[in-house]
């Protein structure tokens, strides 16, 4: 299983412990308002916005505010300003580069953040293109291993037409190209099989391995990126190892 994978591990761990509740709110709305957006507001015909859903609700997030975001994301609400994805690119440093995926009402508050805490650890934001063509749109599903019959995901996944399918550190991770992401989803209901996460990810085409230290300095950049209100998704070229993630949870 790769860096990314391995980073997604010990956020789960961490969870919203680490973070403010409203922070954690404004995200998961954004979250559902843009799945809602890409694939309509109906949950049983768009995996992306039944699984941000089902976090919302995780995080005891309310349920009016749940419908108000379906509502923001399909156009029924327009009382609220517009949501508008944007990506950025940015040297972390020692080689490492990343693609910031975000959901904000105002761009030039967005930029100066970014570049705030990019800058203060020794990095910046890049051009368009710079950090991005080291990096591969991929189809991502991932799925407790718990009680799962791995053969029966595999199925599931190869019917589907995906690329790849892994288990590791308790998930099984079903890879394939973005056409194929509505595809695995519906093999994947077919065969009974829940996913707890599913969505198009940046998988890095050859990861930059450094040394234990170096290693978790780039993670706390990466963390202090998604902090930010505005960012949904942190993607980077680190290999992250197992050493340098027990170091970080002991933190």
């Amino acid at each position: 299983m790769s860096g990314h994978s391995h980073w997604s591990t010990i956020k789960r761990k961490k969870g919203a412990a680490d973070a403010k509740k409203g922070a954690v709110f404004t995200r998961l709305a954004r979250e559902i308002a843009m799945a809602a957006r890409r694939g309509g507001g109906d949950p049983s015909m768009n995996v992306s916005l039944a699984l941000a859903i089902e976090r919302a609700r995780a995080n005891n997030m309310p349920k009016d505010s749940i419908e108000r975001a379906i509502k923001r994301g399909t156009g029924e609400d327009k009382s609220e300003a517009e949501l508008i994805e944007t990506t950025y690119e940015g040297y972390l440093g020692r080689g490492i580069v990343a693609i910031i995926e975000c959901v904000t009402e105002n761009r030039n508050r967005t930029v100066a953040e970014l570049r705030h805490i990019l800058t203060r650890a020794g990095g910046d934001l890049s051009e368009s293109g710079t950090a991005s063509w080291q990096f591969e749109r991929k189809a991502v599903y991932s799925i407790k291993s718990d009680g799962k019959n791995f053969d029966k995901v595999f199925e599931a996944a190869l019917e589907a037409g995906a690329d790849d399918v892994t288990e590791e550190d308790g998930y099984i991770e079903v890879i394939g190209a973005p056409e194929t992401f509505k595809a695995i989803g519906e093999s994947l209901k077919r065969f009974n099989i829940k996913p707890e996460e599913a969505g198009i990810q940046m998988i890095p085409k050859q990861e930059v391995e450094l040394d234990t230290n170096e290693a978790i300095s780039i993670l706390r950049i990466v963390e202090a990126l998604e902090d930010s209100d505005d960012v949904q998704n942190v993607y980077t070229n680190l290999k992250v190892t197992e050493e340098a993630l027990a170091m970080l949870e002991e933190e």
